[in-house]
Order: structure tokens, then sequence, then C-alpha cells
């Protein structure tokens, strides 16, 4: 699950960021408005969370940008204007709910979680499967074989980008950028630490190997050929 936060304080945008991180949210950092208008048009999110007042362009107007665009990405506006011509006016612009500074995390987590429920109602989708190994991604759990997988949150963040990209190879890169969020280090081996605990769980209990190493370039996870 990822989530774009648009924020210019930096205090504000860090504490978000790793109390989602901390729950097994891929979350991306922007300061800037244009920033923000230019993720949502050429990346993907489940969430983006909207500051109305920032550098370069304002909140509201990024969301109307994006609705123009026909981007339907649920939008929270977490914002000090919190009189009620606010509220409605950025929940007529397309905004999908609103929370005003001072907040409480958990009320923040709360209401994103309802955000992506909402997109599960609507066909989005909820499970992942390859072979026989399920990830439930509103309760965030893993099966398989009908026996439950126990993951940590990053655990269950790399399963969730290798099963969204099943059949198809991923590289170290990739995982960094996704699961991670901090661009390559050559001398990094958090990938292949991760890897190998992510093994551990979901393929050395069972007969078959969903989780396959592609030499020098990255990792598979596909069911049998």
């Amino acid at each position: 699950m990822k989530v774009l936060i648009a924020e210019d304080d930096k205090k504000t945008a860090d504490y978000i960021r790793d109390g989602l991180r901390e729950h097994g949210f891929s979350v991306e950092v922007v300061a800037d408005g244009r920033d923000a208008l230019q993720f949502c048009l050429y990346s993907e999110c489940d969430v983006a969370i909207l500051d109305r007042m920032m550098p370069g362009m304002d909140g509201l107007s990024v969301l109307k940008a994006m609705r123009a665009a026909k981007i339907q990405t649920p939008v929270l506006f977490l914002t000090a204007l919190g009189d009620v011509d606010d509220r409605v006016e950025g929940l007529l612009a397309g905004g999908d709910d609103y929370l005003v500074k001072p907040f409480h995390f958990s009320e923040l987590h709360a209401r994103i979680q309802t955000l992506t429920r909402r997109q599960s109602d609507n066909g989005e989708i909820t499970e992942l499967r390859v072979h026989d190994l399920v990830l439930n991604l509103l309760s965030r759990t893993a099966q398989r074989q009908g026996e439950v997988v126990e993951l940590l949150p990053r655990e269950f963040s790399l399963l969730e980008v290798l099963m969204r990209n099943s059949d198809r190879v991923v590289t170290k890169t990739m995982l960094l950028e996704q699961v991670w969020d901090f661009s390559f280090d050559p001398n990094s081996t958090v990938v292949e630490t991760h890897i190998s605990r992510l093994r551990a769980k979901i393929d050395r209990p069972f007969d078959i190997p969903l989780l396959h190493t592609i030499r020098n370039i990255g990792y598979s996870l596909h069911g049998p050929r």
C-alpha cells in the first residue's frame, strides 16, 4: 500500500512518514504542490495526503488538477484550515476526507484505512494470489496452503511488491525504491537479508518454492511451471 504525503513542514511529514512505515506502508514525501501533482500524474499511490497551503501549488489546486486529469486517487486533506467553509470547499472540489491539524496519528491511520476500504468496495484489488500463497491487503495477513504466515510489516510490503509483479523479475533497485523508499546503494544488503527471512517463512516449510533468485538481476515470485 503506497501513500503520498504532500507536506512542506518537515517535522510533520517525517512524523507521518515514520508512523505509516511502522504500519507497513510504502511512503513518498514531497514538500511542493507541483511535485505532488507530477507524482500523481506519472506514478501510482493508494492514498494522497495533501496540505492545503504548500509552496509552488496549493493543495486545493493540486486536487482540482488531479480530478481534471481523471485521477481518482483518494485524497485526504491534512491542514490547519479548519473552518467549515474550508472543509466544504475541499470536499466539493473532490476531496475524500478532511483532517484538521493538530491531529492524532491513530485517527489519521484510521481514516487512511477507511479510504482504502472504500477503494476495495469499488472493485479495487483486495487480495493477491500466487499458486497457493494468498495475501489479504485489507487485513494485511498472509496464508499458504491455508496456514497463516506471520509477517513483519516490512516483510509484508516486500511480499506485496513481489506478488503484484508475479512472473516478472523485480530488481534490487526496484525493491529498495518501493519498499524502503531510498535509492540504490550497491553496498546495502538489506534486500538480501529480508529476502532470506521471507523465503524462510513462505517457502522452506512447504514443498514447492515460489520465491526465486535470478542471478545478478533480482527476484521473481511464481508458481511451478
